[in-house]
Formats: C-alpha cells, structure tokens, sequence
C-alpha cells in the first residue's frame, strides 16, 4: 500500500502517452503519404487537437487559479515555493549531468543540492547561488540528444506540452527522480502536486501573455519556440549557427565540446517565449497579465531565453515568419 500512488501516477501516464501515440498513428497514418518526409511536425492534425485541449484547461482553470495565487501569495513566499520544487527535481539534473560526461559540473551540482536541502532549509531557500554554485537545467531528452539520438517528430503531449518522440522519454525518469514522488501518503502527495502545478503556471503568466499579443497563429508559436529553445539547451546556450537551419537534425552534437559554456557568454539577443507545462495558451485579456516582478522573478530573462544566433535569418525559423526582438528586455 506505501507505494500505490506511486503505481497509480505511472500507470495513468504511461495511459495518456500511449493513448495519445496510438492515436497519432491512427489518424495520421494515412496522411503520412501526403505530407514532406522532412517535416519535424508530421502529426501536426493531432498535434493542434491536443493543444486545444489544453489551451480550454488552461484558459478556464489553471489561468484564473494561478493569477489569485500571483494576487495574493507575497513575492518572497512564492519565490521560496518555487524554490523548493526546483530543488526537489534537482536530482534529475544532476543525473544526467554526469550521464552526458560533464564530471566536475555534476559535483558542483550534487553540492548545490546538498547546500540548499540543508542550510536552504529543505530548498525554500537558494543559498548555493551566492557561493558560486549556480543553477543548471539538464535533463533525459537532453543526454539523448549528446549521445547522437535525434529529436525524431515534434509532439504536443496533452496537458504537459512541447515534446518529441526522443524527448517524451524524459517524463517518466523526471518523476522517478523528482524526491516529491516517494511520499508515501496520499494526504500529502495530492496537495503538494497541486500546489506545483500551480507554482509553475504563474511562472509562465508574463511570458504566454507575450506570446498572445504577437503570435498570428499560437500553435506555430509554441512549436518554434519549442524547438529552438531546446536546441539552445542541448548546447548550453551556445549553439552553431548552422543548427538553426533545419531543428531536427541533432547530429551536430557530435562535434559538441562535453565541458558546459556559459549562458551569459552567448551573444544572442533575439528572445522567444519559454515554453514547457505553461505553453498552453493564457487568455488575451491584457488586464489579467501580471508582471514578472510580481510573479517573483527579477527580470525577463528569467522566462525569455535568447534563441536565435545573430548571424541567423529569421526566415530560416520554419514557418514562423513573424517575430518580435528585443534588445535587453526587463520588465522590472
């Protein structure tokens, strides 16, 4: 009985990705045919269906919930909140840190850890920051991507987001990683993972209200952004010029240096809008939009990652012909 929700979490979400892979297969199979072989989308028809869904949960419940929790849970407390989850799937990180080579960032990603469990009081608080230990996101689809695996085909996993058929993998080893899904006892678990899924949509509020107001079409919105946002991690916010010119071909990384670079020494400032859980669209009610500042973060580039290499066209994007660059954004 310790372990039922354990079972029970797997088991629902190996439910949802195969249900949704079968039924990829069975409505676009016969479309395959008819559609470019070279296309990173090929199951865009089912694609867009999940999307809506999401988009309808998003706009009529978790949006509204998470503007009250902005409203009315102080800065520093939701700020403390959102630390705890990043330190509690911190181990994720560190993982596959040390499965894609890169040793000594993984001790230092171990001793963060341990510094902000213990003297950061559990992780409420980030003290491994100020002593130089610095916050890094890795994860499984990533160390595929260095192993050589490609990204294969561009899915919308319902109720979770971007993905694709190399990066869906990542979703049972986060959880298995992630210290909050060995709690035993059900009264603690369900409110805990409520209370996540609320502290990761407010985190994204700032960012989906930009992207209402500029995309002509969400869904290719998403997709792009998806995409080039997860070339910019797998190179660790250093990325050839030339691997924006087609986002499925990862072979590349094999060229790739293991040691880790810096994202502040990468000079590109054109910004596309994070997305992960929260890429399911907000509403376009421009007075519902809070400000970063006020969702507890310091400045844009906290949610806005720089995306494409200046020396990058832009028509070279897909079909995402529209965009909007910033120089130094902050919306403090």
């Amino acid at each position: 009985m310790k372990s039922n929700h354990q079972i029970t979490v797997l088991l629902l979400l190996c439910a949802v990705l195969f249900t949704g892979c079968a039924t990829i297969a069975r409505n676009d199979q016969s479309n395959l045919a008819d559609q470019n072989p070279n296309s990173i989308d090929p199951y865009e028809n089912v694609n867009r269906k999940f999307y809506k869904i999401t988009d309808t949960l998003d706009r009529h419940i978790l949006e509204p919930v998470a503007n009250v929790y902005i409203k009315y849970v102080p800065s520093p407390l939701r700020r403390s909140i959102g630390n705890f989850y990043d330190n509690a799937g911190y181990p994720n990180v560190i993982l596959n840190t040390f499965l894609q080579g890169k040793v000594r960032r993984g001790f230092e990603d171990t001793l963060r850890l341990a510094v902000n469990s213990t003297i950061g009081v559990g992780g409420l608080f980030d003290m491994a920051t100020p002593l130089g230990l610095m916050q890094h996101d890795e994860d499984f689809g990533q160390t595929l991507a260095v192993w050589g695996l490609n990204s294969g085909a561009y899915l919308f996993v319902p109720f979770h987001g971007p993905s694709s058929s190399r990066d869906i993998l990542n979703i049972p080893v986060g959880m298995v990683t992630n210290a909050l899904f060995y709690i035993s006892s059900a009264a603690i678990f369900a409110p805990i993972g409520v209370l996540a899924i609320i502290d990761k949509r407010s985190r994204f509020s700032e960012p989906m209200i930009i992207r209402d107001q500029i995309a002509l079409d969400p869904y290719l919105f998403v997709r792009e952004a998806s995409l080039q946002r997860r070339k910019h991690q797998i190179y660790d916010g250093d990325p050839p010029p030339e691997s924006y010119e087609d986002p499925s071909q990862d072979n590349l990384l094999e060229e790739m240096p293991m040691q880790s670079k810096s994202l502040a020494k990468n000079p590109a400032r054109d910004l596309v809008v994070q997305v992960g859980y929260g890429v399911c669209p907000s509403s376009t009610r421009q007075d519902a939009a809070p400000s970063l500042t006020d969702s507890g973060y310091d400045s844009a580039n906290d949610w806005l990652l720089p995306s494409l290499h200046p020396e990058s066209d832009i028509n070279q994007v897909g079909k995402w012909k529209e965009q909007v660059m910033w120089e130094g954004v902050s919306f403090k």
